[in-house]
């Protein structure tokens, strides 16, 4: 992706890292309260994606098949969200 539509979509994927963070903190209920993820810049929000989700998938493994399926309805829903923008955007360049 070209570093200028990298930089326009940047913030959507911080958005999504969030919320699949939060996401997991929920589930996982366990601790203190992580920090946000902080916004490390554009080439850091793939990276933070993937761990965010990561994360989720490890902390769903503990939790009920319900609450499980409907955290993963959610994150899927943000991801395919996130995938139609990017590309929608792409496909305009």
């Amino acid at each position: 992706m070209p570093q200028g539509r990298l930089t326009q979509l940047a913030p959507e994927g911080l958005r999504l890292a969030r919320l699949l963070a939060r996401q997991e903190e929920a589930v996982a209920a366990e601790g203190p309260a992580r920090p946000e993820i902080p916004d490390a810049g554009i080439f850091a929000v793939g990276d933070q994606i993937a761990l965010a989700a990561h994360d989720l998938a490890e902390a769903l493994r503990g939790a009920d098949r319900e609450e499980a399926e409907a955290v993963l309805a959610e994150a899927l829903a943000a991801v395919e969200q996130g995938y139609r923008l990017a590309t929608t955007r792409s496909a305009r360049m």
